[in-house]
């Protein structure tokens, strides 16, 4: 492929490595996508009920900065969840401008369900590397994702 960019050797590396990141990213959440790995939900819906069934009832601003999505990107995404009966949202009693996003019971038993399936996949998807791979993978993507703070 040719490059037409001519940065430095460090620029044209350094864009290397985000486009093969990039592209891995990309193709990773297609493969789960087909493999229904989101029972029919998105990645971001998916994410939204995951978060729940882990960390309990949150606000929508909470929820926001865990899954790294603006505040009007999530609240579509929520307003569809509570449009399939999978969450519902309450006003915070002591500050009435936090609303708090929580699980309903179906929302519950679908992340119940689906959330053991959803690791299977990503253990088929990784077993392309080594167990030393995966975790200097984890390493590096975290000091990277960790570095603008």
């Amino acid at each position: 492929m040719t490059v037409h960019y001519q940065g430095t050797p460090e620029a044209l590396q350094a864009l290397d490595a985000y486009v093969k990141l990039s592209r891995a990213v990309n193709a990773l959440e297609a493969r789960l996508s087909e493999r229904h790995a989101y029972g029919g939900l998105t990645a971001s819906q998916f994410g939204v009920l995951e978060a729940l069934y882990h960390l309990g009832p949150l606000c929508q601003g909470e929820l926001s900065a865990k899954l790294l999505k603006s505040g009007g990107n999530l609240t579509l995404v929520v307003d569809n969840l509570v449009r399939l009966g999978l969450v519902e949202r309450e006003r915070d009693t002591g500050d009435r401008r936090r609303v708090m996003v929580t699980l309903t019971e179906a929302g519950r038993e679908r992340i119940t369900e689906l959330f053991p399936l959803h690791v299977q996949d990503i253990v088929t998807e990784f077993s392309v590397l080594s167990p030393e791979e995966q975790a200097t993978l984890a390493s590096l993507c975290r000091k990277l994702g960790k570095a603008g703070q």
